[in-house]
């Protein structure tokens, strides 16, 4: 994986800003276990993904990685339109991106 990529997690994480976010965008650069400074064992994850600029970048394990999308430019993180289904019918809504940009 080299270039700048849309990953999902497979786990919803904190970022920096204080936000729970279920996927990270940037730079992606592929690395073992052995930058954490410990080995993993082999029911492990033991390669990782950095995903973004050393001031905001981040560590997802290759086991948390669900999708990997490759995409040059950054996507949106404008509010969402979602739905959801009850009692009441559908019903539209607009929630905050879930998208981490880590550059």
């Amino acid at each position: 994986m080299q270039g700048k990529y849309l990953i999902t997690t497979d786990a919803w994480f904190y970022a920096p800003d204080g936000l729970k976010y279920r996927s990270v965008w940037g730079d992606v650069k592929i690395i073992e276990d052995t930058v954490l400074g410990v080995k993993t064992n082999r029911n492990s994850s033991n390669w990782y993904a950095y995903v973004g600029s050393e001031e905001k970048g981040m560590i997802v394990a290759g086991c948390q990685i669900h999708y990997a999308v490759k995409c040059e430019k950054p996507p949106n993180t404008d509010r969402v339109k979602d739905v959801s289904y009850g009692e009441q019918g559908l019903k539209e809504y607009e929630r905050p991106s879930e998208i981490y940009v880590a550059q």
